[in-house]
């Protein structure tokens, strides 16, 4: 009995997060761009053979993720499912690394609420669904955290974890490149200012468990550099340089002010509250990890010039435990309990309606509330066929999230208001899922690519690719199995011989061709005559 109940928590959060990682539509195809890109680039490297550089060129990135994919394919064969499962199996790790992170520095309670809604975070599960290096590296950067938390309270086996965590951080080098170096710099107030407590930088261990966890990258960087000389390593550091000198798309430095809320809605808020709970009160001991890791790298996402959506996802396991924080003040600050005695949380389990502070549960009750009777209704009335999958959405989460209103007026425990928060995130996502709104990204071009004539094609012709780049031609560069190879233009084809071109390159040249087939702006064409 003691043993099913201490396996609880890691069984239930997994049935929580398996139905959102496993749920589809039954089709799927690749996001463009950087996951065809990641997606084609692994293909190469499993069809050819060569996994240190089998692009005929230097590469800008270190091969981890695609060393990850590779080995799915040659696994299980080359397929969506295949392209995604690292970043899954990563973030099932993840989740389960936030519950014994939580447990350490929060309570067992806590740990397992933070666990819940890291799940029910959309920009998180969406990357726990694709095929990118995120997610790995986030569970690497984990994986160190709870390294130094073990070594800090095993004593006896303090070298073998100070060890786990350098090397976890220096394999996030191999996944990530220089972008693990965030993270690095987001643990160094922990690591400098509680250094007198905890002693890990003065740990040779942790140095050890960092270098040997440099050594794939040092053979990889060691091998390209025999290939192509110093340019091996210059185009890793050129390209860092280049993200940090360029902006994108006008993303300013307020970009994560509002992009990290709304993709982290609504637990983004509660968050905020626990950070505010916690600078009010701070943590002993763990202040500096569970407040001053995420201040810190925020810090460095904005002044970074490159700002994208996806360099925030490690912000989100932390956005998870502050909002666990958050939810909990509603139950009588129950985040201060190292453990909480289960007659003492059946007691704020009954009475937390009465609490000082459910003034603002209310509040929130009855907005939400409202929010949901909006959702509904733009959910009935949606007619356009390209947005009527995400009106269902809407629909589901608008008439889940009503429950909050009837739970308060019912004067209900604080697990069913709890439920009034999670259930209708979870129902909202587990329908998108099911819609192919995670996992079926370009359905255009997967059923113009299931046409059987155009698929026959693919599998058994070589297919030029004539100038065409950006996101389309990388889908086309992935989904096409025989590759004939570059050409300028259509004159430069083999008689007989198919190709990928613009629409508009077919519409101005004069030599002899076929159109086989069109998708957004594209064409497969066979050149005909001599």
């Amino acid at each position: 009995m003691l043993f099913r109940l201490r396996l609880f928590p890691y069984l239930s959060l997994l049935l929580w997060i398996l139905p959102l990682l496993l749920l589809s539509s039954g089709e799927n195809s690749v996001m463009a761009h950087d996951e065809g890109l990641y997606a084609r680039r692994s293909r190469v490297m499993f069809e050819s053979g060569d996994w240190i550089a089998p692009w005929g060129t230097v590469h800008h990135k270190t091969p981890g993720p695609y060393w990850l994919i590779a080995i799915s394919y040659q696994l299980f064969g080359i397929s969506e499912t295949s392209i995604r499962l690292p970043s899954m199996i990563a973030g099932i790790f993840s989740l389960l690394l936030i519950y014994e992170i939580g447990k350490i520095i929060l309570s067992q309670n806590i740990a397992w609420l933070a666990g819940l809604i890291l799940s029910v975070q959309f920009l998180w599960l969406q990357y726990c669904r694709l095929g990118t290096p995120d997610v790995p590296m986030i569970f690497l950067v984990l994986l160190a955290i709870f390294a130094l938390l073990q070594a800090e309270l095993h004593d006896k086996y303090r070298y073998l974890w100070s060890f786990i965590a350098g090397l976890s951080l220096g394999l996030g080098f191999l996944i990530r490149s220089f972008m693990i170096i965030l993270p690095i710099v987001a643990l160094l107030p922990y690591l400098i200012a509680e250094h007198r407590r905890h002693r890990h930088l003065s740990n040779p261990s942790l140095y050890l468990g960092f270098v040997v966890g440099l050594i794939p990258t040092s053979v990889w960087l060691w091998l390209n550099w025999m290939r192509y000389g110093s340019d091996s390593y210059q185009e890793l550091v050129r390209f860092v340089l280049q993200l940090g000198s360029n902006e994108r798309s006008g993303n300013g430095i307020i970009f994560y002010f509002w992009n990290v809320p709304i993709k982290a809605f609504p637990w983004f808020f509660f968050g905020i509250l626990g950070l505010v709970l916690l600078l009010r009160r701070p943590l002993p001991r763990y202040q500096l990890i569970l407040v001053g890791f995420p201040i810190t790298l925020f810090g460095e996402l904005s002044i970074f010039s490159t700002r994208l959506s996806h360099y925030s996802l490690c912000l989100y396991p932390f956005i998870a435990m502050l909002a666990a924080v958050g939810l909990s003040w509603f139950a009588e600050n129950l985040y201060l309990s190292p453990a909480i005695k289960s007659e003492d949380y059946r007691e704020n389990q009954s009475n937390w309606v009465n609490g000082k502070n459910q003034p603002v549960a209310g509040y929130l009750s009855y907005g939400f509330g409202a929010l949901g009777i909006l959702l509904v209704l733009a959910g009935m009335v949606v007619d356009n066929e390209e947005i009527r999958k995400y009106g269902i959405v809407g629909l589901i989460m608008g008439c889940a999230w009503l429950i909050l209103p009837i739970v308060w007026l019912g004067r209900y425990q604080f697990k069913y208001w709890l439920a009034g928060w999670l259930i209708p995130c979870w129902l909202a996502l587990a329908v998108a899922s099911g819609l192919g709104l995670l996992g079926d990204y370009n359905p255009e071009v997967r059923v113009f690519l299931q046409q059987p004539a155009i698929a026959t094609i693919l599998q058994n012709h070589p297919i030029y690719f004539i100038q065409i780049d950006g996101k389309t031609a990388v889908l086309l560069n992935f989904y096409t199995p025989i590759h004939g190879g570059q050409v300028n233009s259509i004159t430069e084809l083999p008689p007989s011989s198919y190709a990928w071109i613009y629409a508009t390159q077919g519409a101005e040249s004069s030599t002899p061709h076929q159109v086989i087939g069109t998708v957004k702006n594209h064409q497969l064409i066979r050149r005909t005559g001599e």
